[in-house]
């Protein structure tokens, strides 16, 4: 069983940065592709990011492509979303997900694992 447990939401004024870490547990983190979903009020869930088990891959939402990077440290069982220039409509829970399979993928039933959230909150 894999665990996930997401950290680094908070608020932040329009126009900065915040990066979002997940740590797993378990053994298959380093064969396992992540992902990163959000969800805000009244809204269903969508995909953000995703990386492939080796960080050598990666896939973006379009309204997160160019001010969003998302990466992995195998060693640390670790998964990251560094987010710049957010904005309001940036604000909603933001999932950690994992995935049985090592490549990228942007649908949320693909997913295995998820994490329980981390609220991040954008002041315009």
């Amino acid at each position: 069983q894999v665990q996930l447990v997401e950290s680094g939401g908070g608020l932040v004024q329009a126009g900065g940065s915040l990066r979002l870490s997940c740590a797993a547990s378990g053994r298959t983190f380093s064969t396992s592709a992540m992902g990163w979903f959000r969800q805000a009020p009244g809204k269903e869930r969508e995909f953000v990011a995703t990386i492939n088990w080796s960080g050598g891959n990666t896939y973006y939402a379009e309204f997160v492509k160019g001010r969003s990077t998302i990466s992995r440290d195998n060693a640390k069982n670790t998964v990251y979303l560094q987010m710049n220039n957010l904005s309001a409509e940036d604000t909603a829970v933001y999932f950690c997900a994992g995935r049985k399979w090592r490549s990228t993928s942007a649908g949320g039933n693909e997913y295995d694992y998820w994490g329980q959230g981390t609220q991040v909150t954008v002041s315009s």
